[in-house]
C-alpha cells in the first residue's frame, strides 16, 4: 500500500480552526481559552466592565498616557517596584530589561534555564536583536539551585528565573530555596530578573504576598494575557532609573503604540476580576490533577504521568504512551461527542524527552470550579474509552 502522503500546510490549517471551533464551543470545559469565543463576545464583555467600573469615563491613551499610565502605577504597586513601564509583548519587554541590566553589570551574559522562554520561544533574539548571550547553570527541568548558581564556571551579569518554569511543568522552587538562589546571584554582583509571565499564580505556592516575591528580584516582568485574561500585553517593573531607560528601548524597539486602550482596560479587568480569584483556581487544579491520577490508575492505564503531583499553580501536565495524532483525536472526539472538553492538543516532548510518549497541559479556570472530583474521573474514563 502506498504511504499516506504529509498534510499540506492547508489542511492542517482547515484542521486547526476545526479544533478551534469545537473546543471554543464546547458547552462543559476546565477553562475558556484566550481564542474561545468571538470577537463581539470578548468585546461586549470588556465594554460592559469597562461601562461599570471607574475607568468608563476616562481618557484615551496617545502614545502610553490614559489608562496605560494608570496599569503601569496598578502593577507598580502590587510587584512592590518603584516604577513600571507597559510592553505590547512580554518578548520586548524581556529584551529591554536584559539589555538594561547588561549595560548597568558591564556584562551581555544572562544565567537562565535552557526551558526558559528566551532559549525556547523566541527564535534566539537575545543574541541577535540584543546582542546578548546565554548561560546554563543547570539543564535539570527545574530552576537551578543556590549551589548552581554560585558554582556555575562562567560569569554573568544577570540571572533570569522564569516563575514557574513553564516548559518543566509550571514548576516552582521552595520560598527557601527561591531566596538562597537570589542570594547567590548577589554574591556573584549579579542581578535579578524575574520572567513573571505567570508571576500572578505564584502567592499560593509561596505563601507570601505578590509584592514580597517580586520584590526579591530587581525587576520583574509579568504577562497580562496569561492568568488574568488580557487581550495582550506586559508590564516591566523596576527601579526608576532602569524604567526610564526601559521606556527609551520601548519606543526604539517600536513598542510606542499610539493607543493601547482596549489591551490596558483589559488588564485591569483581569486585575480586578480574575487575580482574587487564582488561588482558587490553583487549589481546584490540585483536586482535578488527583481526579486525574485516579482515574488512570482504576482503568489500569498503565504508564502515565501527571507533573507536578500537586500542582505548583493552576496548570500541570499529563503525559501518556502514545502519539500526540491519536490523543489529539481522542481528545477532539469527546468534544464533539459529548460538548465536553477535557484536555485539547497533545505534542510530543521537548529535546531530550522521552520517545514514544505525549504531552498535553491542563489548566483550571473559573469554568472548572463547577467540576467535581467525580466529573473528573468520569470525562477520563470517557476519553480513555475513545482510544481503544
Amino acid at each position: 500500500m502506498k504511504p499516506a502522503s504529509p498534510a499540506s500546510p492547508v489542511d492542517e490549517e482547515a484542521a486547526r480552526l476545526h479544533q478551534a471551533k469545537v473546543w471554543g464551543g464546547a458547552e462543559r470545559t476546565l477553562w475558556r481559552t484566550q481564542v474561545d469565543g468571538t470577537v463581539a463576545t470578548r468585546l461586549r464583555e470588556l465594554a460592559e466592565w469597562t461601562e461599570a467600573s471607574v475607568h468608563g469615563d476616562g481618557p484615551l491613551d496617545a502614545y502610553g498616557d490614559g489608562p496605560v499610565e494608570t496599569l503601569e502605577r496598578r502593577v507598580a504597586e502590587l510587584l512592590g517596584h518603584p516604577a513600571a513601564v507597559f510592553f505590547p509583548t512580554g518578548t520586548m519587554a524581556q529584551q529591554v530589561a536584559l539589555r538594561c541590566w547588561a549595560g548597568r553589570t558591564g556584562s551581555p551574559v544572562v544565567a537562565l534555564h535552557p526551558l526558559a522562554h528566551p532559549e525556547v520561544h523566541e527564535g534566539g533574539a537575545l543574541g541577535a536583536v540584543s546582542g546578548l548571550r546565554t548561560v546554563h547553570p543547570t539543564d535539570a527541568p527545574r530552576l537551578p539551585t543556590a549551589e548552581e548558581v554560585r558554582d556555575h564556571p562562567e560569569p554573568f551579569g544577570t540571572l533570569m528565573l522564569e516563575l514557574p518554569l513553564r516548559d518543566a511543568g509550571f514548576v516552582l522552587p521552595t520560598w527557601d530555596e527561591l531566596t538562597e538562589v537570589v542570594d547567590a546571584a548577589g554574591e556573584r554582583d549579579a542581578v535579578v530578573h524575574f520572567d513573571g509571565a505567570r508571576l500572578w499564580e505564584c502567592p499560593t505556592h509561596f505563601g507570601r504576598p505578590l509584592a514580597e516575591i517580586a520584590g526579591l528580584a530587581d525587576s520583574a516582568y509579568v504577562s497580562f494575557y496569561k492568568s488574568l485574561g488580557g487581550l495582550s500585553g506586559a508590564a516591566l517593573a523596576g527601579p526608576e532609573d532602569v524604567m526610564a531607560e526601559a521606556r527609551v528601548w520601548r519606543h526604539r524597539y517600536g513598542g510606542l503604540v499610539f493607543q493601547q486602550y482596549p489591551a490596558a482596560l483589559s488588564a485591569l479587568r483581569g486585575l480586578d476580576v480574575e487575580l482574587p480569584r487564582l488561588p482558587s483556581y490553583v487549589a481546584h487544579a490540585r483536586v482535578v490533577a488527583d481526579a486525574v491520577r485516579e482515574a488512570f490508575t482504576e482503568a489500569g492505564t498503565g504508564w502515565f504521568r501527571v507533573h507536578p503531583e500537586a500542582p505548583h499553580t493552576h496548570q500541570f501536565q499529563v503525559w501518556l504512551p502514545y502519539d500526540p495524532e491519536t490523543l489529539t483525536a481522542a481528545s477532539l472526539a469527546q468534544t464533539e461527542a459529548t460538548g465536553t472538553v477535557l484536555f485539547r492538543r497533545w505534542s510530543a516532548p521537548g529535546a531530550g524527552g522521552p520517545p514514544g510518549v505525549s504531552v498535553t497541559e491542563l489548566t483550571v479556570g473559573g469554568a472548572g470550579l463547577e467540576w467535581t472530583a467525580e466529573d473528573v474521573r468520569t470525562a477520563v474514563r470517557d476519553f480513555l474509552s475513545r482510544l481503544t
